[in-house]
């Protein structure tokens, strides 16, 4: 068993793994290829294992490393093994041909959408307004990432503040997971500003905080 289960192994389950390292606990990473599962594994080091994406799902976390279009297969095709589960949603629907709008009707979420395939899951959305990259240290000029943390379960919004605070990062609680919509929102705008030739010193590096 483990702490934390992370489906997926690209930039965000490497960095977000990282962290979960730093923050003591046992990780999980699960990915249709067994082989890139077990490399990632081996790269966080500490309490890791690695292994192929099938119906078993041992964390009590589950963090969806993935784009919303594949988070959506998995969450489909894992049905009941989510039950009871926590299960936390990074995703941004953006048009990633124009950067000018999201993907998912207005008045919704992608963890929304993605809570109605898995109705006994509990679904949080955090993570989505970081970077990879910044996860390496988990700070941005020195200070602590800000985490926003969206949920209806006070008990997972909990959960997942206790995981980011012990990853050296600061949780914020921005209350229930209808403001996945403002969180997906800030991170469209946060991406615009990444592909803005105005703000080329930018470079996928800069970060969303709260000041004060």
């Amino acid at each position: 068993m483990a702490d934390v289960t992370i489906i997926g192994a690209g930039n965000m389950a490497r960095g977000i793994g990282s962290r979960v390292v730093a923050a003591d606990r046992s990780l999980e990473i699960l990915t249709r290829d067994a082989s890139k599962a077990e490399a990632l594994a081996a790269e966080l080091g500490g309490a890791v294992s690695g292994a192929v994406l099938d119906q078993k799902v041992s964390g009590k976390i589950v963090v969806l490393a993935l784009p919303f279009d594949a988070a959506q297969e998995v969450v489909k095709s894992l049905g009941s093994a989510l039950d009871g589960k926590i299960v936390i949603d990074i995703s941004n629907p953006v048009n990633f041909e124009t950067f000018d709008s999201l993907t998912v009707p207005a008045g919704t979420s992608a963890a929304e959408e993605l809570a109605k395939l898995a109705p006994n899951a509990t679904f949080v959305k955090a993570f989505n307004t970081v970077f990879a990259g910044n996860f390496a240290s988990g700070k941005i000029n020195g200070q602590p990432l800000d985490v926003f943390i969206a949920a209806d379960s006070a008990e997972a919004r909990s959960a997942v503040v206790s995981l980011v605070n012990d990853a050296d990062m600061r949780a914020i609680e921005v209350g229930g997971l209808h403001h996945a919509r403002e969180l997906e929102g800030f991170q469209l705008l946060h991406m615009a500003l990444q592909v803005n030739p105005a703000y080329e010193n930018f470079q996928w590096g800069s970060a969303i905080q709260i000041a004060g």
